[in-house]
C-alpha cells in the first residue's frame, strides 16, 4: 500500500463506501473536472455493484453479477476493496488496512441490515455474496419462513416461490409495509401473497428462531429449513464514533442542503445520510436505488465547489413483487389525504397523497404513466382537482385544478 508521506493530501478526495453513491461520487468528480487524486475505499471484496437487483435477477438466477459499469483504471481512480474505516481524524481517514490522508472526504458507507435479536441462524440479504449463498439454499419443497413483510421480504418471497419453496412470511405489523404504508394500503397487498401460495401472518412477532423452526409470540411453531430477516436496515456510521461528524437519532449522518457535514471538507451521501427537504418540511433519510445516484452526484458538486440548488429531489423507488411493479415517490406525512385511482380489485391502481390540494406522493401498481406524471407534479408543487384525479381514466397531468 502506498505510504501516507507518499499522498498529497490537499489534492485528495477519498470517497468511503463503495456502493452506488460512493462509485458515483467518484465517476462525477472526475468527469467534472477534478485532476487530482481520488481514492473510492470499499468494504467488500468487490468491485463497486448494483445492490436493487440481488433480491431480484440474481436470487432468480438470470444474474451472478451486478458490478456497475466505470472504467475506473481509465478515469484514474483509485479502488481499494476489502477496505473497512475503522474511524476519522480531522484530515485522515483511518482504516484497517492503513491510513489516508485527505483534503476532502465524502462519507457514503450506506446501511446495514438489522438483525433479529436470538437470530444468528437466520440470514440476512445486503451483499453479492449473501445473495449468491441464499441462492444455492432455494429448492423445491425447502420451508422458508421470512421475517418481515417488507419490500425485501416480498422480493426475497417472489423468488423462493419461483424456486418451488414453502414460503411463510411473519409480520408483527398489522398487515405488509407497516411502517412505510397505511394498514388500508398494506392490506390491499396482502392478497397478492396468498395468490402467489404465500403463507403471510401479520400481526404476530418473533419469539424466537430455534433449529427447524421458529416460535412466533402466539407459542405457534413454523417449521423452518432457512430463516430470512428482512426488518429494515439503519446507517453504517458506527465507525464514525468520536470523530466530531454530527449524527442523528438514526444514526444517520446529519448534513446541509448540499450534503455537507459540521466538519470541513467532509461530505456525506447515499443511504447513511440524513438531508434538510424543504418539500418535505422534515429532514429525511432515504434508503433507495435513486437517492444513492443522485445524492452521490450531488455530493461530487459540493466538493467541486459548484454552484448547484439546495439537494431535494422528489424520493423515489420501486419493488418488483409477485409479478407486478410497485413504484412509489414523494413523501406522504400524515394528515395528507389519500386519494385512490382504481382500488385493490383492478388489475392496476395508484393511491396519491394530497396535502392542501397538492400531491405529497404517490404509490402506483402497474401504471407507470400515473408514476412518471404525478412524479413530475410533487416536483413542481401542483394542485389537482380531486374529483378529475380520482378517476382512473383520466391523466394526472389532466387533472391539474382549474
Amino acid at each position: 500500500m502506498t505510504g501516507v508521506a507518499e499522498l498529497n493530501a490537499t489534492d485528495q478526495v477519498v470517497v468511503v463506501g463503495a456502493g452506488l453513491a460512493g462509485a458515483q461520487c467518484a465517476l462525477k468528480l472526475r468527469q467534472g473536472g477534478w485532476r487530482g487524486r481520488i481514492v473510492l475505499v470499499g468494504e467488500e471484496p468487490h468491485a463497486p455493484y448494483d445492490r436493487p437487483p440481488l433480491s431480484k435477477d440474481v436470487l432468480l438466477g438470470k444474474s451472478d453479477s451486478t458490478t456497475l459499469d466505470i472504467d475506473y483504471g481509465h478515469l484514474g481512480i483509485e479502488v481499494r476493496t476489502g477496505c473497512r474505516a475503522t474511524g476519522l481524524t480531522p484530515g485522515v481517514l483511518h482504516t484497517d488496512g492503513g491510513d489516508l490522508p485527505y483534503g476532502s472526504l465524502v462519507i457514503a458507507t450506506g446501511a446495514v441490515p438489522r438483525a433479529l435479536p436470538g437470530a444468528e441462524r437466520a440470514h440476512l440479504l445486503h451483499t453479492l455474496d449473501d445473495a449468491l449463498a441464499l441462492r444455492a439454499l432455494l429448492r423445491p419443497g425447502l420451508r422458508l419462513v421470512l421475517v418481515g413483510a417488507g419490500w425485501i421480504g416480498a422480493e426475497v418471497s417472489t423468488a423462493a416461490r419461483e424456486a418451488g419453496c414453502e414460503v411463510t412470511v411473519v409480520e408483527a405489523g398489522p398487515a405488509p409495509l407497516p411502517g412505510a404504508l397505511p394498514t388500508a394500503i398494506g392490506s390491499a397487498m396482502a392478497a397478492w401473497y396468498a395468490e402467489a401460495g404465500v403463507d403471510l401472518r401479520c400481526g404476530v412477532g418473533v419469539a424466537a428462531v430455534e433449529p427447524g423452526a421458529v416460535l412466533l409470540a402466539d407459542g405457534s411453531h413454523l417449521p423452518a429449513d432457512e430463516v430470512v430477516v428482512g426488518i429494515g436496515a439503519r446507517p453504517a456510521t458506527g465507525w464514525l464514533a468520536g470523530s466530531g461528524v454530527e449524527l442523528d437519532g438514526t444514526g444517520a449522518v446529519v448534513v446541509d442542503a448540499h450534503l455537507r457535514t459540521g466538519l470541513p471538507g467532509v461530505f456525506a451521501a447515499g443511504d447513511c445520510v440524513g438531508y434538510p427537504s424543504a418539500r418535505s418540511g422534515a429532514r429525511l433519510a432515504v434508503q433507495h436505488w435513486d437517492h444513492a445516484l443522485q445524492s452521490g452526484e450531488a455530493a461530487a458538486a459540493a466538493v467541486l465547489g459548484a454552484d448547484a440548488p439546495a439537494y431535494d429531489p422528489v424520493p423515489y423507488f420501486w419493488s418488483e413483487q409477485f409479478g407486478r411493479m410497485v413504484q412509489y415517490a414523494g413523501r406522504h406525512a400524515e394528515g395528507d389525504e389519500p386519494l385512490w385511482r382504481g382500488g385493490p380489485q383492478d388489475a392496476s391502481w395508484t393511491v396519491l397523497w394530497l396535502r392542501d390540494g397538492v400531491p405529497s406522493a404517490l404509490l402506483t401498481v402497474d401504471r407507470p404513466r400515473d408514476l412518471t406524471q404525478g412524479r413530475k407534479l410533487i416536483g413542481s408543487g401542483t394542485a389537482l382537482d380531486p374529483a378529475r384525479a380520482a378517476d382512473p381514466s383520466v391523466p394526472l397531468k389532466s387533472a391539474v385544478a382549474g
